[in-house]
């Protein structure tokens, strides 16, 4: 589904990712805290690809009109467990 899903970044690890869908689609603001970024082993480099796995991964409990407006890595994590294990990078699972 990524591959549909449009990941632009914003600078200070935030994203703008926009998902197609019914009308005009939905728009979340994805923000990575630097805690969370450090656990997983996430450079820069691979901010965006961990904000395409969290999109996955947030599909797969729930429709895309049902994302909020703006997406904390960090609730995510403490909302769904196994949310960190799911978006870790591959390398690393």
């Amino acid at each position: 589904m990524s591959e549909a899903v449009e990941v632009e970044p914003q600078g200070d690890h935030e994203f703008v990712v926009r998902l197609p869908g019914d009308g005009e689609g939905t728009e979340s603001w994805f923000r990575l805290s630097p805690g969370v970024l450090a656990d997983l082993g996430v450079d820069p480099a691979g901010e965006e690809d961990l904000v395409r796995r969290t999109v996955d991964f947030l599909l797969q409990h729930q429709d895309a009109a049902d994302f909020p407006d703006v997406v904390e890595l960090e609730d995510v994590a403490a909302s769904y467990d196994g949310h960190l294990d799911a978006v870790r990078p591959a390398g690393d699972r």
